[in-house]
């Protein structure tokens, strides 16, 4: 089989460069690991639309989060919380923001940064500085049905699932790509392919002998938890080990994360090694090929209580939380964004001929980056 682009990632990232490339007329073929698309960190996420509030020293992310936040929002209309209060605080002990550092920030941005002097539902003596700001948060779930039935309708994608790749070969312009997907084996042919699998990035590189990004990758999970009292409302606490929640799309349920809690492990191999891995007996779940955290029974115990007495530190006592379930994913970021917690979305060529890019996607607002790209891409 012959397709003008692979691209290998099912999440949202590699659904929207593959649309994007069928709507100019290329045929692509879309490779998924697993039995459905959006599976991993583009459903196991806090759903928070950026705006560029959650990066004060990261002034690139910030600046990338909002350049695309209206297109995505005009696009995505029907997935995304328009509704709810949006609050960002400034924690009154350890902050690496203070309040004047946060207000200039907004300020450079020209993103509404409102400060809140009293509210009955927020607890005073913990914040230095309350702000409502404007964010919104998108429904995962109904972006996947959105984003599943657009690339298995379209007559320009292939979508291949339970895939593993086993055998890739560079001929002249030509990748060959030998892959299992279900009872079948397939073979086929393309002048570009794209690697958008995020966590499984550098087994990917690897297999195309390309350049590996340097990486460190986490086990991190997601709460879901609901409060009457707190309602349709959203708390992000900066700038440091502090927390965050507020609604899940349009589910009716609060996400809740917490930089001290919802890191379970971390692996600073370039791929994602960890000790709950046991592919002599689950090889669905390899370095150079992880799983679903949610579905693995080895995955850590919920830490979903640790983070509720830290986020209730920010509420009065007449706020009170339930929690429900928990998410579980693997996160990867480039090693050099511990410093500044950058979320950068970078798309490299690490191969001219025949094309290899590999796009290491930082916010999902950000999935229009692959087109400044497009010359690249498009091959006659």
């Amino acid at each position: 089989m012959k397709f003008d682009t692979v691209v290998i990632g099912g999440g949202i990232f590699g659904c929207y460069a593959a649309l994007w490339l069928a709507g100019r007329g290329a045929r692509v073929a879309l490779l998924e690991k697993e039995a459905r698309l959006f599976q991993k960190a583009s459903l196991v996420n806090q759903a928070r639309l950026h705006s560029g509030y959650h990066y004060p020293r990261s002034l690139a992310t910030a600046a990338m989060s909002d350049e695309h936040k209206e297109r995505f929002t005009a696009e995505h209309r029907d997935f995304i919380n328009f509704s709810f209060e949006k609050y960002y605080a400034i924690e009154q002990f350890g902050s690496f923001t203070d309040a004047r550092q946060f207000e200039r920030f907004c300020e450079r941005l020209n993103i509404r940064c409102e400060r809140i002097s009293e509210h009955p539902l927020f607890n005073f003596h913990r914040l230095e500085a309350l702000y409502r700001t404007e964010e919104y948060s998108f429904d995962p779930v109904l972006l996947r049905s959105h984003y599943q039935q657009k690339v298995e309708h379209s007559p320009n994608i292939q979508v291949f699932k339970n895939v593993r790749l086993d055998a890739v070969h560079a001929h002249s312009d030509k990748w060959s790509i030998r892959f299992q997907a279900g009872e079948g084996v397939h073979e086929i042919a393309t002048p570009v392919a794209i690697n958008a699998t995020y966590a499984a990035t550098n087994a990917i590189n690897r297999l195309f002998a390309v350049r590996e990004l340097d990486l460190t990758h986490e086990i991190s999970e997601i709460a879901f938890v609901t409060s009457r009292q707190f309602g349709e409302r959203g708390l992000t606490v900066m700038d440091g080990a502090f927390g965050s929640i507020m609604p899940y799309g349009l589910s009716g349920l609060l996400s809740l994360s917490s930089v001290a809690y919802t890191h379970h492990k971390i692996s600073y191999d370039r791929l994602p090694r960890f000790d709950c891995q046991a592919p002599e007996t689950d090889p669905a779940c390899r370095p150079e090929a992880p799983g679903i955290c949610t579905d693995c029974p080895r995955r850590p115990v919920s830490n979903a209580y640790k983070m509720l007495a830290q986020m209730r530190q920010y509420f009065t006592e007449q706020v009170e939380f339930q929690y429900l379930f928990s998410y579980f994913t693997i996160k990867s970021k480039l090693q050099a964004n511990y410093i500044d917690d950058g979320r950068p979305t970078e798309i490299s060529q690490l191969n001219d001929r025949p094309k290899f890019y590999c796009l290491f996607a930082g916010k999902i607002n950000s999935i229009y980056e692959i087109e400044k790209v497009a010359d690249g891409l498009l091959v006659d």
